[in-house]
């Protein structure tokens, strides 16, 4: 459709975010992910989405965050430069995404929760094993809704994307700013964790319906 090309087009041509962009405490670096767009960028094809939740972890003095341990093989791209990408297996079945924050050596972080799909519905819908019927109407919200199926649906996985600079323009994987307005942010504790868990350190977009938990504020 004329409209969608027309919307990859500008997509493909907006720079990423810089790294100083991320070189901030993880909770000011989640609500100001709200409202950006997250995209992957193939031959032939371009994956995108609004930025509607996320979730901030504070590093080595956060309980429920993976840098608590201190640096290790799983965790290091924490400790590293801003804007890099941190990918991990949950619950053994699905991947995570998220970005490294703080400036290098200062363990930060924030998981990407949920995206509204903006850009490429269709393949989203192949890359998660769902019909056609998944990319109009209600069933959409099934592409992104939750870090599982939104790492899913833009094929993600630790192999191809761990460590990945967000901020390189060669990258395939980039967060832009499109100019969409500064949306109002709902802050939540924590889901699907078990320790730290009444800090309130969930971000959404209120009212929007691909936020993949509860949206009550806290």
């Amino acid at each position: 459709m004329p409209g969608n090309w027309r919307r990859e087009r500008s997509l493909r041509e907006l720079t990423p975010l810089p790294a100083s962009f991320y070189a901030h405490d993880p909770r000011q670096v989640g609500r100001e992910l709200l409202g950006k767009v997250l995209v992957r960028r193939e031959i032939g094809r371009l994956l995108a989405g609004r930025i509607v939740e996320t979730e901030a972890y504070l590093g080595t003095n956060d309980p429920a965050a993976h840098a608590a341990a201190g640096r290790t093989a799983r965790n290091f791209v924490l400790f590293g430069p801003p804007g890099r990408v941190y990918v991990y297996l949950a619950y053994g079945n699905h991947w995570c995404l998220n970005v490294s924050t703080l400036p290098d050596g200062e363990a930060g972080g924030v998981l990407f929760r949920a995206l509204e799909p903006i850009a490429g519905l269709e393949a989203m819908a192949r890359a998660r094993g769902l019909d056609s019927s998944h990319v109009t109407g209600r069933r959409v919200r099934l592409l992104t809704s939750g870090p599982g199926r939104m790492a899913q649906a833009l094929g993600v996985t630790r192999e191809r994307d761990n460590n990945k600079n967000l901020c390189d323009s060669n990258s395939d994987l980039i967060i832009v700013d499109d100019g969409f307005p500064r949306p109002r942010v709902v802050v939540t504790v924590r889901v699907g964790i078990t320790k730290a868990v009444d800090e309130p350190l969930r971000y959404v977009v209120a009212g929007n319906p691909f936020v993949s938990g509860p949206a009550l504020r806290r």
